[in-house]
């Protein structure tokens, strides 16, 4: 069974759009949780219109978070800890999946515990803006890559269930994609597809460790020493909570 995890928060413009090329793509037995942190335009409208019993919506409680990603984090964790697959994908409301997206990732999954496919980025009108992620940013897998240079991106995830008793809780210190990369590369296997899987829509809203709104607030700063203060507390954040994670671990199971 296959779990598809979604957030959602004012996403009306692109949410059918996003909706429709995933329930293309599914089994009658699989299903698509979403998560609505207290959207106030038609999406969750838009979301009970499909008579589709694959599509089982909650919605989030929001709680005032340190950071953006926070809240965003929070929001997948909900949507988590209702899904039932064995086999999990993350979703953006305002991607585009390409076709076969599940079957390459799931066959890639036969030899891995996660994989990360590569994404095609795209305007509002899902026009290429840069063909391939990967090349671009020369994705690479491991805890110290990922750590200096974050390439992690939620939307091109999917990842076996047994990593969910790691992953959760996640901190609200630290981006939701980042955070289920470093503990799947500790814990398991990690591939690179590289395919584009993703049509990723590039917009301001984004909210991941290598969004544009995440790469840009840095990138704005000065170049002085509070950008590099900045970049190392914001490390020293990722460390923290992950060393906590493991001690916990620890505890739990002595």
């Amino acid at each position: 069974m296959i779990s598809v995890c979604m957030t959602t928060y004012n996403g009306e413009k692109h949410i059918k759009e996003q909706l429709d090329s995933i329930l293309n793509q599914l089994s009658p037995d699989d299903e698509v949780i979403i998560s609505d942190d207290g959207s106030t335009d038609d999406t969750v409208n838009i979301i009970n219109s499909y008579s589709d019993s694959r599509i089982i919506l909650y919605h989030h409680k929001k709680k005032h978070q340190k950071f953006n990603f926070g809240y965003t984090a929070k929001n997948f964790e909900n949507a988590l800890n209702k899904s039932k697959g064995d086999i999990i994908f993350l979703a953006d409301q305002d991607d585009v999946w390409l076709p076969n997206k599940v079957q390459q990732q799931t066959a890639a999954l036969q030899k891995a515990d996660l994989v990360l496919s590569d994404c095609t980025i795209v305007d509002e009108s899902l026009n290429t803006i840069i063909p391939s992620k990967f090349k671009l940013e020369k994705i690479k897998t491991g805890f110290w890559r990922n750590i200096y240079k974050p390439g992690y991106l939620g939307c091109c995830m999917a990842f076996r269930r047994d990593l969910l008793k790691d992953i959760l809780p996640i901190p609200e210190n630290v981006p939701h994609d980042l955070w289920i990369g470093l503990i799947s590369n500790n814990k398991g296997k990690v591939e690179l597809l590289n395919i584009p899987t993703v049509l990723y829509r590039r917009h301001d809203n984004n909210v991941s460790a290598t969004s544009p709104l995440f790469v840009e607030k840095q990138s704005d700063l000065p170049k002085n020493n509070n950008t590099l203060y900045f970049k190392l507390l914001y490390r020293f954040f990722i460390l923290k909570e992950y060393l906590f994670s493991r001690y916990k671990q620890i505890i739990k199971f002595n």
